[in-house]
């Protein structure tokens, strides 16, 4: 993602053309896209926003909200699944631990 900077934040463009600068949160890929949850790093704010990576005709990285309520919940469902992975995948560790003894 050429967009990103070291600090893992991503510029966009609001629709009034000012800059707006986003924390990337995490990047995945749901049947065969892939997409980023990012949140604005200015604002005070729980709000996250999916945006599915696309290519311009320069091969530079395009962002691009999503309008379909079928594809928006199948991110959302794999980010929660992703989520849930990673903290299952520590307990799971925990409780190897206690069947070793």
């Amino acid at each position: 993602m050429d967009n990103m900077n070291e600090n893992n934040t991503i510029v966009l463009f609001d629709e009034d053309g000012n800059e707006v600068e986003f924390e990337l949160i995490a990047s995945l890929d749901v049947d065969d896209n892939t997409y980023v949850i990012v949140t604005p790093t200015e604002e005070d704010t729980d709000d996250a926003y999916i945006l599915r990576v696309e290519q311009d005709e320069n091969g530079e990285d395009v962002f691009v909200g999503i309008e379909d309520d079928d594809e928006f919940n199948a991110v959302a469902e794999a980010y929660e699944e992703l989520s849930r992975g990673t903290y299952d995948y520590d307990e799971d560790d925990e409780d190897s631990d206690e069947d070793e003894d």
